[in-house]
Formats: structure tokens, sequence, C-alpha cells
């Protein structure tokens, strides 16, 4: 990759590993646990509302369409459905039952683990991406690492706090279907831009109805002001913004680079915690960490490769 693709791809794992401390900040209020914040639903609603207007701006200023075949927002459906509202719920509504001086870094770690069950996913489901020897070894060094930082505590004691990082699992799966979801789009002459644009509106379409069902906006309480700019950033920055950087890096580096993003966001999620809100992250998690790190490499590929290539 090129200096400038290593600088977006650092920007972009920045981006993406500071969303984990906004969405805490927006649903716990500030400081953190001030029970001025919103409920998590009503956060994504916003988030989404959000940067979907910002990437309609962008595509009318680019001159490109918007979508308009049926088939296209069935589609929009889906993957809203897969990388949005149900991810985005649950990891916010995780991250409100951590311990608030855990919650960016744990749930970052956890989120990590989304390419493992991608190819988890895709070997059961699809015939053409059966998992290789390498990638079997990584799925299995990850799953320990998973087992590492919540088996120890959920042995000791199951409370709200593990439902909390069982919830961001369970995104991280959803992340999984989403990304397998999303081949087939290839088919539906669709750019990656009208791609985020149309997930982000159906995105916002589902959750209106879901947050005027639960969350009854009209009872809440008045936010503070710095949730209400967390969900600013989160809307413009964390996902209009980044998605256009993602796809700029796809362009110019490819896929498999890009993929690098994920050995990046936990480390600037647990930096931001940790001078943000004073977190300190637990040695099971570190080791945990280096479990799902080791089987990101193995998935990834490259490390297999060197060592060929040195041994």
């Amino acid at each position: 990759m090129s200096v400038r693709d290593w600088g977006k791809l650092l920007c972009l794992s920045v981006i993406w590993g500071g969303s984990f401390l906004l969405g805490l900040i927006a649903v716990k209020g500030w400081p953190t646990g001030a029970m001025n914040g919103l409920p998590p639903m009503t956060v994504v609603m916003l988030r989404v509302m959000v940067a979907a207007t910002c990437l309609f701006i962008a595509l009318r200023l680019m001159g490109v369409s918007i979508p308009s075949s049926k088939a296209q927002w069935r589609a929009f459906l889906g993957m809203g459905f897969l990388n949005n509202v149900i991810p985005f719920s649950l990891i916010f509504w995780g991250q409100s039952q951590m311990p608030t001086d855990v919650a960016v870094g744990l749930a970052s770690i956890i989120n990590a683990t989304t390419p493992l069950f991608t190819v988890a996913i895709a070997h059961v489901m699809v015939a053409d991406e059966k998992a290789t020897p390498a990638k079997i070894v990584g799925i299995i060094f990850g799953f320990l690492g998973v087992a590492v930082m919540i088996g120890v505590d959920f042995l000791s004691s199951f409370d709200v706090s593990i439902v909390g990082q069982i919830a961001c699992l369970m995104a991280a799966i959803s992340y999984g279907f989403s990304n397998l979801f999303s081949r087939r789009f290839k088919a539906l002459d669709v750019s990656p831009m009208q791609i985020a644009f149309g997930q982000l509106t159906a995105s916002s379409v589902m959750m209106i109805p879901l947050v005027l069902l639960v969350d009854r906006p009209w009872q809440l309480s008045i936010p503070g002001a710095i949730p209400v700019l967390s969900i600013v950033l989160l809307g413009i920055v964390a996902t209009a913004f980044a998605y256009i950087i993602f796809f700029q890096i796809m362009a110019s580096a490819g896929a498999t680079n890009l993929s690098l993003v994920t050995f990046l966001i936990p480390p600037s999620a647990i930096m931001m915690g940790v001078i943000v809100l004073g977190e300190s992250l637990k040695a099971q998690h570190i080791i945990g960490m280096a479990f799902i790190a080791f089987g990101l490499a193995a998935i990834d590929g490259r490390l297999w490769q060197r060592l060929k290539r040195s041994g």
C-alpha cells in the first residue's frame, strides 16, 4: 500500500475505534453513568439517520444517482438489518451493561471476532468459500480468545455484564452474516457508495417504528449536550465519513489490505478508553485479544506466507 493508503487506514481505525467511545457516551451520558444519555435504539436511529442524510448530500454532489429498483431496495433492507440495525443496537446495549472501566476496549475486542464468524458462516453456507486449514486454525484460536475473555467471568458469576459481552458477540455474528449477504450486490449494478446510502436509509426506516414502540421518545428526558454531540459525531464522522474512506481504500488498495483495519481498531479503542475514561483492562482481556489477533492473522494468510518464505 502507498503511504496515503496507510494514512487512510490508520485514520479509519481511529474513527471506528472512537465509535465505541462515542456510543458509550451517547448511551450512558457524560460523565459516563450520569444518566443523561439516550436508550441504545434511539442512539442507533439517530446515528443512521444522520449518516444517511450526509451520504445523500454526498451522492448528489458527486452526481451519483439514487438507487430506485425494488430489487436493490430489498437488498438494502436485508443489509441494513444485518449490518446496522442488529449489530449497532446490540453493541450499544451491551456496552451499557458493562462496567464503565472496560466497556470501550472490551466491546472493540469482541467486535474484532467478526472475520472469524464470517469465515465460519461462509464455510457452512457457501460452496465456494470453504475454510482452509489455516483459516480453521484461526477460527479455533479466535474462539479460544473469546472463551478466555468471557469464560472466566462466566464460570465464576453470571451477571448482566456477561450478558452485555454476549450481546457484543452476537453483534459480531450479525456482521458475519452481513458480509456474506453483501455478495448479492454484485448482480444488482450498484456502487459501494450507493450501497452505503441505501443500507443506512433502509436502517433508518426500520429503526423509526422500533424506537417509537419501545423507547417512546416523547417520554424521554432531554439528553446532555455531550451525548448529543457524540451522536452527531457517530453519524457524520464514524459512519458517513468512515464509509467514504472505507471505499476509497478498497478502490486503491483492495479488500485484502483493507481487512488490516480489523487489527487496528481494538488498540485505537483501548487507547481512547484509557485516555478519556481511565479504563484498565484485565489480564484475561489482554490474553484473549492476543488469541484473537493470532486467529485473525491466520485467517488473513499473510502471516503464513511470510513464515513459508522465511523457512
